[in-house]
């Protein structure tokens, strides 16, 4: 018996500092293959869900009970969104006035054109309640200079100080990664292999990734949208390595951080994802987790953006009429500022 107890502490050890450990599919199933022989992880897949990448307020564990996802999915902001804006419309005056108040307009949208889940999500079986593993309080450990580089600019001077989202450059999601990421809508992803190479398109906004499989890193003199990634197999797992983001980008990373993802199928529905990120120009120490892609019935929906297309232009001329009148610029505000999430508990 107790050396039972010493053999599985041992495996546990070793599983805490390997990812290969934990990259196996669920017990008894075998690998689909490609016709030149490595896993297939080609189709539509989709991380829509609730579990975002970092821990809520009021979850103190990653693995959740039935009751406690259900009770996270209560308090959700999606989801008390949708019991604000549940039943008919009121074309009242009063309603017309909250509709258009700051706290309602800020939003963007109304809960009818969101798509983010109806519930935490299962990897491996399990309600989780972030896609961060470790640290063990499933937040990013920005460091100050980590905290700088993910602010957002409240500036209007310019086009290119604008997000690359509203200038339809990348999308606001990250759901490209890397890490992969999921938002308020567009969280589908294809995944096409050859011999030489995976490519992943992104729903939102359309980001594509090409990843050369036994390829070599580029002159990191040229910074990369998504930036440089080199993949390879290591059993049934599809691993890609990614260095040199562009540091326009404010991705999880820096020009000199780095991200090594994994993927394995789980299932026939399930492709299990793993991710480590290690950046000391940006957090005090490496982080990651891992998340589960579900197969999508419906393939990836064109997304068409026209935000900047056709609104920059505005954007900037109201920052020059505030300018001329003297005003301060808008303090961007969350996108559901004012929406009650309670439900009477």
């Amino acid at each position: 018996m107790r050396t039972h107890v010493i053999a599985a502490i041992m495996l546990a050890s070793a599983c805490s500092i390997s990812p290969a450990c934990f990259a196996q599919a669920s017990a008894g199933y075998e690998t689909p293959r490609t016709s030149w022989g490595t896993p297939d992880l080609g189709g539509f897949w989709s991380n829509t869900s609730l579990t975002a990448m970092q821990r809520p307020v009021g979850a103190e564990k990653l693995v959740l009970s039935e009751a406690d996802a259900a009770k996270l999915t209560r308090h959700n902001v999606y989801s008390g969104a949708q019991r604000e804006e549940a039943g008919a419309s009121k074309v009242d005056e009063a309603s017309s006035k909250k509709l258009l108040s700051d706290g309602n307009a800020s939003r963007a949208y109304n809960r009818f054109w969101m798509d983010p889940g109806e519930s935490y999500a299962k990897v491996k079986g399990e309600y989780r309640s972030s896609w961060i593993t470790f640290p063990v309080d499933g937040r990013i450990p920005y460091s100050d200079a980590g905290l700088r580089a993910n602010t957002r600019s409240n500036t209007f001077d310019d086009f290119e100080i604008r997000p690359l989202s509203e200038r339809c450059i990348m999308s606001f999601t990250g759901g490209a990664g890397p890490v992969m990421n999921n938002g308020m809508y567009n969280n589908t992803y294809q995944i096409v292999q050859t011999p030489d190479s995976v490519m992943i398109l992104t729903e939102m906004i359309h980001d594509v990734r090409v990843i050369p499989i036994g390829g070599k890193h580029g002159p990191t003199s040229i910074p990369k949208w998504g930036g440089d990634s080199v993949g390879w197999y290591e059993g049934n797992t599809l691993v890609i390595e990614t260095i040199n983001s562009h540091p326009h980008q404010r991705s999880y990373i820096s020009p000199t951080g780095r991200v090594v993802e994994r993927y394995t199928r789980w299932s026939d529905d399930e492709l299990y994802y793993e991710f480590r990120v290690e950046d000391p120009t940006l957090y005090t120490e490496p982080w990651g987790g891992e998340m589960s892609l579900r197969v999508s019935a419906k393939p990836v929906y064109e997304y068409a953006c026209h935000e900047g297309n056709y609104a920059l232009p505005a954007i900037l001329a109201g920052a020059r009429e505030l300018e001329r009148q003297g005003r301060p610029q808008p303090v961007e505000l969350p996108i559901f500022a004012g929406v009650d999430v309670s439900d009477g508990e």
